[in-house]
């Protein structure tokens, strides 16, 4: 087996220390008007060892910060939160994209700023229910389907966050259509039921990605530029349906003509009931001609294999960073990994968060 993961990798638009990828991953420890905050600071550059690090989902819009205490960047508070962010990263070397996500339908109104709603394409509830500060576990509420021109003026809310990215020191942004969130809901044709432009055909369901990509790539560079997927993923409630490899070819292909940096597919086939979908990543790899990100239960063994088959050219980890912020060092020299703390993923303070011991 190669030792591809930890050796530097330069794509010509992006140069990294190592093939290593730190997964978004939702920490809720925005604790103040939705601003980073020192803390968060701290937990970055603990991990700018990484290749490249994406950030937690980060709302583009007040309307789509549905889970509490997830940090935003639509406002200059929270931009300038994130700028000691990417100095931090940037002083240790590393490299950092803001993940923008808007939670759409799977949010909830006591989580929720004043003056905003829970919008979605359709309006469709979600199963299940959600935690709220105010309320504990509350049902997902039935969503305001957004009007046409509210749907471009989201359009615009990405736009101009992909902007503030760049204020705020950030080397690109993902934009996160995965784990059925907005962007997924407007691709799935079960959470999108418009009549409108952004509803119906293939086309027409992708048409909310697209223009969003390609207003961002005309805002801030086509190399700053990345999307996450989950195909066949049921995270959130989202319904499996017949045209999902139709549907990831066309977006494959659309995204490859823009240029844009990377697509990142996520794989949850390894952790729930979610189909395995190595076709779905064959026929993403076939049709796009730029950086392919694999995510979901890698260990190192396991990414050097992937790396080795020559599709992916990247491997992201979530938990294995979240414990291990070292977890270069560990992988290099083989040693154990810490074992995750479930209890304080989404809990304020530095416990389960920045005291994840590093090796001595």
């Amino acid at each position: 087996m190669s030792n591809k993961l930890l050796l530097p990798y330069n794509s010509g638009s992006l140069d990294l220390k190592n093939r290593t990828v730190m997964a978004p991953m939702t920490r809720s420890r925005a604790t103040s008007d939705n601003i980073p905050v020192d803390l968060m600071t701290e937990y970055y550059r603990q991990r700018a060892t990484a290749g490249l690090i994406i950030t937690e989902g980060t709302s583009p819009s007040p309307n789509g910060l549905g889970y509490s205490n997830i940090p935003g960047i639509f406002n200059q508070k929270q931009v300038e939160g994130w700028k000691k962010i990417t100095d931090a990263v940037h002083h240790e070397g590393g490299k950092i994209f803001v993940q923008l996500m808007h939670t759409g339908r799977i949010g909830h109104q006591l989580n929720l700023p004043e003056g905003a709603e829970v919008f979605a394409p359709s309006a469709i509830a979600a199963a299940g229910q959600m935690y709220t500060v105010k309320g504990g576990m509350q049902d997902h509420p039935e969503p305001r389907a957004f009007t046409t021109a509210e749907v471009k003026t989201t359009i615009k809310e990405f736009v101009d966050a992909a902007r503030n990215a760049v204020e705020a020191g950030f080397d690109g942004v993902e934009l996160h259509g995965a784990n059925g969130y907005l962007i997924e809901q407007f691709i799935n044709p079960k959470t999108n039921i418009r009549t409108d432009e952004y509803g119906g055909s293939i086309e027409n369901r992708s048409r909310f990605l697209l223009e969003i990509a390609g207003q961002v790539r005309q805002a801030i560079g086509k190399d700053k530029v990345g999307v996450r997927f989950s195909p066949h993923g049921a995270f959130n409630d989202m319904p499996a349906y017949d045209e999902v490899d139709e549907t990831y070819t066309y977006l494959a292909e659309k995204l490859n003509e823009m240029e844009i940096l990377y697509i990142h597919v996520l794989d949850h086939s390894s952790g729930n009931n979610s189909p395995e979908i190595t076709h779905v990543k064959g026929i993403i790899r076939s049709r796009f001609q730029n950086i392919i990100i694999f995510c979901g239960g890698f260990n190192k063994e396991k990414a050097e294999s992937e790396l080795d088959k020559g599709i992916a050219d990247l491997i992201a980890f979530g938990v294995p960073f979240l414990t291990n912020p070292d977890l270069i060092e560990r992988m290099k020299i083989g040693a154990e990994l810490n074992q995750p703390d479930f209890g304080t993923f989404y809990t304020p303070g530095e416990k389960g968060y920045t005291d994840y011991p590093f090796l001595s």
